[in-house]
């Protein structure tokens, strides 16, 4: 990376939702040189993409500056995202000035006519949906590609604002910077300017003096002997920017006395590692295809693997979409479907202290930051093993230019012992049956740091027709500084709001909520909702020995309010997506069940400001009635909005959902109460969902699968049981 100055002195410049040290050039505003690195959120007037960085020999790469659309679905390429920029800079409001675009993607044809289309068929009209803000107003655009023109403008469509770009976090760093009285606060702490590194969390919402204008909130850590600038908070000192104005409103300073911790043992990086780990070596472990995967890719986007067909695509926001989902039946060869589309709607990320530094670290990252904006390249074969298959991001810059985020989702085949089925049989009634058959997935998976947090996405399939969901979080706490050393110097009485996990750092209690949105189309777009209760039936005295036993009592939901959910283990409960229209041999109707893995759920009041944006978590389930226009559960706005718009509203219409075209929420939870096994980095700790056939399949789908024999698997050496 280039190091840039100021004032004689070199800034290490944090951009929180590109969640990698930036080197920012101070002394040219707007500019961001990406030379010589890789950093991938970066763009500059005389740069149309950046290239990919290298990849591992035995993987491939999807190279989407040469792509061209072949799916309704597919994202915009790099011709299209020109033209959109062509056609705003013409366009009669923007004539003045051009606006900065903090989104701009496809906007998605109608459902109808994607069901609709065939491979071969001509695509849809390609759109285009941009958000920018410009002069302190919201703009939402759609832009028609094929006849060069803007075809709707709506302005402020509800409160907040879209995702802040790398260009108004720069500036709000560098306006913080500048000024006197910041630099005043920072030497009072004995930090130097050239050890400081600052980040920009969202501001969240709470109250009217808040609203009408873009604000950061600024918060500053010493990275003097350390890399994990995170473990050394300056605790106390808030500047509170003006983004559009670009000027200081405010600057909280208190908590003098606190200090900073120390840098000591807080190096994560490898080759900073020089002790003994006192364990013994394990040795390398690969999965071996000497045939080659057994999926492919076609058209850059289409995966095809065992019995499943499904497209891909990364997203600025959502960070990995998966849509038409399709499993072929093992009797009938039918490509049933069974997903239109899914992906993460939403991360909730809320922070339990009050303190003046830490009230408003209530993160939606994904609206507020971008999941995909966010996402850094997978490092092959640590992040992905051998043999798998890397796609690049293609994203827009607050400029309108195009960038690539290299290796930003892989695909491969996962087998780690797993079984897919199995019995043996006792010999006791002359059987000598042994069965068993193995287990192997296809994985697609994407990563976003988004700034101290590492968020790993894994959508998993299954020759069974299951789906697995999984999200495993690691990365760096999010501490605060302390005067104790020692839980003996803590008062009974003294409010850490969290433990001790290093001298002088608090690690500050908090949730992460990841609420998904799952488009099920089983057997098509006309499904049912369908609760299906244990319920214990007790029996009638002498009748059997037996006192009692449970039952399933199934209930269809009505409507949307009929349809939320929040669990209970005293309440066991499935929860089906159905199609009522289609029926097995035995004349079940077909479907497929959501199954929660280890969750939370949100303890907050309703009332209380941050709840108010994210109550979408009031729920674990929800089921809405489709409307293309409902894909994020906090609103189209996020960013300092206060929860006008978003799941919870649109649930509340309280629409039909009975035989419709349905779409179901899901959160997954997770309360985290740090300890010092965190410190200095976060061992990953998972959770997932599934969605399960129910009825689905007329019997085991995978009943025929091949077992594993010794002489189909390659001969890799001394480890091998027979040569």
């Amino acid at each position: 990376m280039e190091i840039c100055s100021l004032n004689r002195f070199s800034f290490i410049i944090f951009m929180f939702f590109a969640s990698v040290v930036t080197w920012y050039t101070l002394s040219r505003p707007g500019y961001f040189d990406c030379a010589g690195s890789n950093i991938v959120a970066c763009t500059f007037s005389s740069r149309k993409h950046i290239s990919s960085v290298s990849q591992a020999s035995n993987s491939k790469l999807y190279k989407v500056n040469d792509a061209t659309p072949l799916h309704p679905l597919d994202p915009l390429t790099v011709q299209e995202i020109n033209q959109v920029k062509a056609i705003l800079a013409n366009y009669e409001p923007f004539l003045a000035s051009f606006p900065p675009i903090h989104s701009l993607c496809l906007d998605e044809p109608d459902k109808s006519q994607v069901l609709a289309w065939k491979k071969g068929d001509s695509l849809p009209v390609r759109k285009a949906s941009v958000i920018t803000v410009l002069d302190g107003h919201t703009h939402v655009v759609i832009v028609d590609l094929g006849l060069a023109l803007v075809t709707s403008h709506t302005m402020d469509p509800y409160s907040g604002y879209p995702v802040v770009t790398i260009h108004d976090l720069g500036e709000a760093l560098r306006t913080t910077y500048s000024n006197e009285d910041f630099k005043k606060a920072i030497a009072a702490r004995g930090v130097e300017m050239s050890d400081l590194s600052c980040i920009t969390p969202s501001p969240g919402w709470f109250g009217p003096d808040e609203e009408g204008r873009r604000i950061a909130k600024i918060v500053c850590f010493s990275s003097q002997g350390t890399p994990n600038f995170y473990m050394r908070p300056i605790e106390g000192i808030v500047v509170i920017i003006d983004m559009d104005k670009k000027k200081v409103v405010k600057i909280i300073d208190v908590n003098r006395g606190i200090p900073i911790p120390k840098g000591e043992n807080t190096d994560y990086r490898y080759v900073s590692q020089d002790r003994p780990m006192n364990m013994k070596p394990i040795n390398p472990i690969s999965i071996e295809q000497p045939n080659g995967p057994s999926f492919t890719v076609q058209d850059g986007h289409t995966v095809t693997w065992a019995n499943w067909v499904f497209h891909l695509k990364a997203d600025q926001r959502a960070g990995l979409i998966i849509s038409q989902a399709k499993v072929r039946d093992s009797e009938t060869g039918e490509l049933r479907s069974v997903m239109y589309k899914g992906f993460v709607s939403e991360l909730y990320v809320p922070y339990m202290d009050t303190d003046e530094g830490w009230y408003f670290k209530t993160y939606m990252d994904a609206g507020e930051f971008g999941l995909g904006a966010t996402a850094m390249p997978l490092v092959p074969l640590n992040d992905c093993p051998r043999n798998a298959y890397y796609m690049d991001g293609l994203f827009v810059a607050a400029d309108g230019s195009p960038f690539i985020q290299p290796n930003m989702i892989c695909i491969f085949e996962r087998y780690a012992g797993d079984i897919g089925w199995r019995h043996s049989e006792l010999p006791v009634n002359g059987f000598q049956n042994r069965e068993s058959r193995p287990k192997v997935t296809l994985v697609a998976r994407m990563i976003a740091s988004v700034g101290n947090y590492d968020y790993i996405f894994d959508w998993e399939f299954q020759t069974d027709g299951l789906i697995r969901v999984k999200v495993g979080l690691s990365g760096m706490l999010m501490v605060k500084g302390t005067k104790h050393e020692n839980v003996d110097q803590v008062y009974e009485n003294n409010e850490l709001n969290g433990p001790l996990v290093s001298e002088n750092a608090i690690g500050v209690v908090h949730d992460h909520f990841i609420t998904f949105h799952l488009d099920m189309d089983i057997d098509g777009t006309n499904n049912s909702f369908a609760k299906v209760n244990l319920v214990k039936e007790e029996t009638l005295a002498g009748k059997s020995p037996r006192k009692s036993i449970l039952k399933p009592n199934r209930k269809i939901a009505k409507t949307e309010e009929e349809a939320q959910i929040k669990l209970k283990l005293y309440d066991p409960s499935e929860f089906h997506v159905i199609n009522p229209l289609r029926r097995s041999r035995l004349g079940n109707p077909t479907g497929y069940k959501i199954v929660p893995g280890g969750t939370a759920a949100s303890l907050l009041d309703l009332d209380d400001p941050p709840q108010l944006r994210a109550a979408f978590t009031n729920n674990q389930i929800w089921v809405t009635r489709y409307n293309q226009s409902e894909q994020w559960a906090g609103g189209l706005l996020v960013y300092q909005s206060k929860g006008d718009d978003g799941l919870a509203v649109w649930s509340a219409r309280n629409r039909s959902i009975e035989n419709k075209d349905v779409v179901l929420w899901y959160t997954l939870g997770f309360h985290h109460i740090p300890c010092q096994e965190d410190f200095p980095v976060m061992p990953t700790v998972w959770s997932s969902f599934d969605l399960k056939p129910v009825n689905f399949f007329e019997s085991n789908p995978i009943l025929r699968a091949m077992p594993n024999f010794e002489k189909d698997l390659p001969v890799c050496g001394p480890g091998s049981l027979y040569q």
